[in-house]
Formats: structure tokens, C-alpha cells, sequence
């Protein structure tokens, strides 16, 4: 194939001085239809792309289980999505070379898939936290107070490293150290959740109106009395907020798991206590059947697609053996794709349930794990696959 010569615009750029790694043969792949050759490519760009390492780290992947089984699950999804959206054969048809075809693949393909996936798992700290970007940029309260444009790297200076304060405050007004900044912004009252639903399908809630939202940054900033980066302002004012990113994974028996249950010296419940766990477990009970009559109506009441549902929400999300999304499939006889999409719907009858508290989430975790055992477990000896 053609290539580029030296003197293209892109070429002239600058950017020859910078060595640039050898890209994929993506051109000679596509034309063999040498699948082995492609999925080694999008493995390779899944690896070695920096928000993927930072999503793993971050905790976005640690359902998945370990590393590598993360990794080939990222690489199926995006490996199902380029060709849903037939964008291999669009490569071919465009006469797009090899380093064009990465560069669309890596910098554009996958940065949406993982972008979109942060959404849908966190996504009221992630809209908020764009939010925030926003009012810090717009608004004529606050201005930055680090170069501001200036140096060779700026272009390549990322939003949340740049450093932001009050308009009125002086250029050189020092910085104070990450724990100081946390303690102080630890004085601010936590706001009250705004629960007016908002959003074209009214299915959002708004948490915090902008003006508000201005008015908390700004109280941070003035307890903090220091410049401030954008992602550690993110966390501090989004400390101060009532978020809460529900999202079903498996509870096992961690570290992390501190606080989830407390009891009584002598380990007995009073009458009190047992009342009002009877209470909470009809209430679960409730939301539990909710939730799977919203599954039922989600594949028109067909038994086979409701068993198969069944089975994606027992070994994705409840399960304790923590196997992965290729796992699933091969264990339910399906198609990885056909679990990517049970998972979407499951995920979006869950944010149909309106918790108004973190302990409510948890009750109704432990009352749907139950319940799915007992149906799944159930078909399983009937002969039906779960």
C-alpha cells in the first residue's frame, strides 16, 4: 500500500523529531481476514493503552478477575464493537494505512468503550466530576494559577493537572500539601442531595444545582486557602456531596469490607433489632421482585431468554467464584456479545430502583443473591440451562 510521503502536513508538523513506535500490519490482516493476527493487534493496543492500566488500578476492571483475564475480556468487547459497527471493513474501503487504522483503533475506538464503561459504572461521580471541569473553566470566580498557557509541554498538560484558585487571590500564593487540603475541606457540611429527577427520560437525579455547585467549590477553596489541581478539587468537593454510584458486584469477604455489619457485644439481637431486620428484609424482598419482574419484561417474558438473564446476573455479578465474562459465556453455551447485552439490560433495571440509602442497596444485594441462587440452581436440576 501507498504510503505517506515525508513532506504530508503531518509530517511537517514537528513531530518527526519524536521516534513513533511501528504500528500493527492492520492493512495486510484486514485483507487476509486473518482473525488470529487482528485479535494479537487489539490485544497488544489493549495492554499497552494508559487508561486501561489506570481503569485497572482504579478498581473499573477488578470484577473481571485477575489481570490478563480483564485484558481478553476488553479485547473481545472491542474486538465485538469495531465489528458491529463494520468499522474493518470501512478501514479498507478508506484506504486508511497502518498507522491511521491504530491511531483511530487506540486513540478513538477504545478511549469511547473504556470512557463509556466509566459512565455507566460511576455515573454520578463521573457526571459531576465533569461538571465541576466545567464550572472551574466558565466560571469568573475561579482562574488557574499555574503557567496558564505557557512552556512547550502545555498542549500536552492533561485538565487535571493543571492547578486552579479564587480570581482574587495573588499569582504566587503557595500551595499547601494533600493531607492539610483534606483535613480543612473536612470542615464544610456535607450538602443535602437534590432529588428533583431531571435529563430526557427524567431518570437522573440533579444531586447539586451549578450555582450551588459554584458555591461549594468556592467554600472549599476559601477553607483549603490554597491553589488547588483539578482532580484533587474533584475529590474534596465531591467529598462533600451525597453521591452514590450503585452498582452490582460480588461481596466477598475482604479487607475492604470494613463496617458492613455491626452487633451487639453479646451477639444477640434485641427485640428491637429483630423487628426491624424483619422489616428491611420484606422491604429487599420487594425490590428484589421489582427487579426481576423489570428482567421478565425485558425479554417479553420468554422462559429460555429469562433463564438465560438469570444465569448472566448470577455468574457476572453474584456469584462468589468471581469467573469472568468469556467464562459466563462458555458456561451458559451463549455468545459473549449476547452476555454483553444481558448485562446492559440488567443494568438498566437496576437504575430503575430508587435507593435513598447505601444499606438499602446492600440488603437488596444479599436478597437478590439468595433469590437467583434458589432459580438458578433450580433449572439447572430441572435441565434447563441457567
Amino acid at each position: 500500500m501507498e504510503e505517506k510521503s515525508p513532506s504530508s502536513p503531518e509530517r511537517a508538523s514537528g513531530h518527526e523529531a519524536r521516534p513513533q513506535r511501528h504500528a500493527g500490519a492492520w492493512v495486510e490482516s484486514l485483507r487476509r481476514s486473518d482473525v488470529s493476527r487482528l485479535w494479537s493487534e487489539l490485544q497488544r493496543l489493549v495492554v499497552n493503552h494508559p487508561l486501561v492500566r489506570a481503569s485497572y488500578s482504579a478498581g473499573l476492571l477488578v470484577e473481571e478477575g485477575d489481570r490478563g483475564s480483564a485484558y481478553l475480556d476488553l479485547t473481545q468487547e472491542l474486538f465485538v464493537t469495531l465489528l458491529a459497527k463494520s468499522r474493518f471493513q470501512h478501514y479498507l474501503d478508506a484506504e486508511m494505512t497502518d498507522s491511521e487504522i491504530e491511531c483511530e483503533v487506540g486513540q478513538i475506538e477504545l478511549t469511547n468503550l473504556l470512557t463509556a464503561e466509566l459512565r455507566k459504572r460511576h455515573p454520578e461521580s463521573y457526571r459531576l466530576a465533569r461538571r465541576i471541569s466545567t464550572v472551574i473553566q466558565s466560571s469568573a470566580n475561579f482562574r488557574r494559577v499555574d503557567s496558564g498557557g505557557g512552556g512547550e509541554d502545555e498542549p500536552h498538560r492533561r485538565l487535571v493537572d493543571r492547578v486552579y484558585g479564587l480570581r482574587e487571590w495573588r499569582q504566587e500564593k503557595p500551595r499547601r500539601a494533600q493531607a492539610e487540603l483534606e483535613q480543612r475541606a473536612q470542615l464544610i457540611p456535607v450538602r443535602q442531595r437534590d432529588i428533583r429527577m431531571v435529563g430526557c427520560t427524567g431518570d437522573s437525579q440533579i444531586i447539586i444545582s451549578n450555582s450551588d455547585l459554584e458555591d461549594l467549590i468556592v467554600s472549599v477553596l476559601e477553607a483549603c486557602d490554597s491553589p488547588v489541581d483539578v482532580r484533587t478539587l474533584r475529590s474534596l468537593v465531591m467529598s462533600r456531596l451525597p453521591v452514590m454510584d450503585i452498582y452490582l458486584v460480588p461481596i466477598g469477604g475482604g479487607d475492604d469490607d470494613d463496617g458492613r455489619a455491626f452487633e451487639p457485644v453479646d451477639g444477640r439481637e434485641n427485640p428491637e433489632q429483630s423487628l426491624l431486620r424483619r422489616e428491611s428484609e420484606d422491604e429487599a424482598a420487594s425490590y428484589v421482585d421489582d427487579f426481576l419482574k423489570g428482567l421478565h419484561a425485558a425479554v417479553r417474558g420468554k422462559s429460555k431468554q429469562y433463564d438465560r438473564m438469570l444465569g448472566v446476573l448470577w455468574y457476572c455479578y453474584l456469584s462468589p467464584a468471581h469467573i469472568t465474562q468469556l467464562e459466563a459465556a462458555a458456561r451458559l453455551n451463549v455468545s459473549d456479545s449476547l452476555v454483553s447485552d444481558y448485562r446492559r439490560r440488567i443494568e438498566q433495571q437496576l437504575r430503575a430502583l430508587n435507593f435513598t440509602e447505601v444499606e438499602e442497596a446492600r440488603r437488596f444485594e444479599v436478597a437478590l443473591r439468595e433469590r437467583v441462587r434458589v432459580l438458578v440452581f433450580a433449572g439447572e436440576e430441572e435441565g434447563i440451562p441457567a
